[in-house]
């Protein structure tokens, strides 16, 4: 069996504030796009894992492994056996880029093995599962468009009727997701993004309203922290790209409805070791 599973980006991005259990409050709006992994998945005795990319682990420690472990627990209860796959990762979403990777990859897992094994969950059941292996599993089951708050797993679905090009750049920076929610102040936040007008601006198509509106309160921290994702964001604007937005943690950068020539030349500017393409929305 092959499963695609998608990447998605931060149409916004607010932190509401800090919690007891050593999350943060986040108000998102999150957006799949094409570009993404490919899984394979073949029956075997227990589980095993491969992966186009070294860096990735191929043992408990990568999400797909454990959410292969959390249907075995669902087939020991419905079949009474313990089944097995083999799971095998083509890797085409860089790692650690804000791009919810390795989320979307155990999310394809729990969608895969569910059909796979004859289970029958439903996709909320599926949600329910992926919560406890990662907060953005749930929406990588979702593949929508849709505003996430909690700590990313309070899901709703937005009727967008926008579609647009997306131009993705990765630079090869390690940034960690841990230090930068650390490092936020989050009752000193300087703006945030006005989510309700996001909303608006996809439910409407308006992709001119959408750039005057988003924000993600998450650059404060990178961009002065990483000067080669503050670099990247004069860049695009020196090629014309004028509304960029970083995804997630970082240091994935995005601009939308990007030609294709202006994609050509952005990317013969850019360090050979980043990673750039051009996607588009996926609905």
């Amino acid at each position: 069996m092959i499963i695609t599973a998608p990447a998605k980006i931060n149409l916004a991005l607010d932190v509401i504030g800090d919690r007891q259990d050593g999350y943060h409050e986040v108000d998102m709006v999150m957006q799949s796009i094409g570009l993404s992994d490919r899984i394979q998945l073949k029956t075997g005795e227990k589980i095993g894992l491969t992966c186009t990319n070294p860096q990735v682990p191929a043992d408990r420690r990568n999400l797909a492994w454990r959410a292969a472990e959390l249907l075995q627990e669902v087939a020991r209860e419905r079949h009474g056996k313990t089944l097995g796959v083999e799971i095998h990762i083509e890797k085409r979403i860089p790692v650690a880029a804000g791009l919810a990777g390795g989320s979307t990859d155990a999310a394809g897992v729990l969608i895969g093995l569910n059909q796979l094994w004859d289970l029958g969950l439903t996709t909320e059941e599926l949600m329910r599962l992926g919560v406890k292996l990662g907060a953005d599993v749930p929406f990588c089951i979702l593949q929508r468009t849709a505003r996430a708050e909690g700590i990313g797993e309070k899901l709703t679905v937005i009727s967008s009727r926008l579609r647009c090009s997306v131009l993705l750049i990765t630079p090869d920076v390690q940034v960690s997701t841990a230090m930068v929610y650390h490092s936020l102040d989050t009752k000193g936040i300087r703006k945030h993004p006005d989510i309700q007008g996001v909303i608006a601006a996809l439910e409407a198509g308006d992709l001119e309203r959408l750039c005057a509106v988003w924000g993600n309160v998450l650059e404060e921290v990178v961009l002065e922290k990483f000067p080669e994702v503050a670099g990247l964001k004069r860049l695009l604007q020196d090629f014309g790209v004028h509304s960029a937005l970083m995804s997630g943690s970082g240091p994935s950068v995005f601009a939308l409805n990007v030609d294709e020539n202006q994609a050509k030349a952005v990317k013969a500017a850019l360090p050979p070791t980043w990673f750039c393409t051009l996607t588009e929305f996926q609905q």
